[in-house]
């Protein structure tokens, strides 16, 4: 069974587990996915010419995927 980007998936172990979504990214070389809405985190980010506002910020990181 292969999964691929648009796929709707549960989180079987983890800190997130039983949340579901839908994958937004996969990245086969790390056999990881980016599911959107779980494993977020917050981030501190500082102003740049980029981004022009600082602040906390959401971020999703990946989950591993065997």
């Amino acid at each position: 069974m292969r999964i691929k980007k648009g796929d709707q998936v549960r989180v079987l172990a983890g800190k997130d587990k039983g949340r579901e979504g839908e994958i937004s990214r996969v990245i086969p070389q790390r056999n990881a996915v980016i599911i959107e809405g779980v494993n977020q985190v917050k981030r501190h980010q500082k102003a740049t010419s980029e981004t022009m506002q600082g602040g906390i910020i959401d971020k999703t990181l990946s989950l591993i995927h065997i």
